[in-house]
């Protein structure tokens, strides 16, 4: 299990083997060539709340050397309580974002 730093969440993010897995099976655009872009979550350029899942949010940084500019989007799903827990579900490249509200962006 790899561990990210992500001062937006005021901790660590997870990412388990099984995840990688999965991402690197559906987004083979993404891993193992841009593994190093998922660590940026700890500096994006925007934060915004899922539509689908209410306890993720999207963490997308835009890289013009990608692909000819394109995002990566990190899907986080956080897990409240006294043991806060917070774990990446998926990630991908994209040109657009998916729906969701801002909840920050960098100026």
């Amino acid at each position: 299990m790899s561990r990210f730093p992500c001062p937006y969440l005021k901790g660590e993010v997870e990412l388990t083997e099984e995840r990688e897995r999965h991402i690197a099976e559906r987004h083979p655009d993404l891993l193992p060539k841009y593994r190093d872009r998922i660590a940026d979550l700890a500096a994006p350029h925007q934060v915004r709340r899922s539509l689908r899942f209410t306890s993720a949010r999207s963490f997308s940084r835009w890289y013009t050397d990608l692909r000819g500019g394109k995002r990566v989007v990190v899907l986080v799903v956080s897990e409240p309580g006294p043991r806060e827990r917070h774990w990446i579900i998926t990630a991908y490249i994209s040109r657009k974002l998916a729906g969701g509200e801002t909840e920050w962006r960098r100026s």
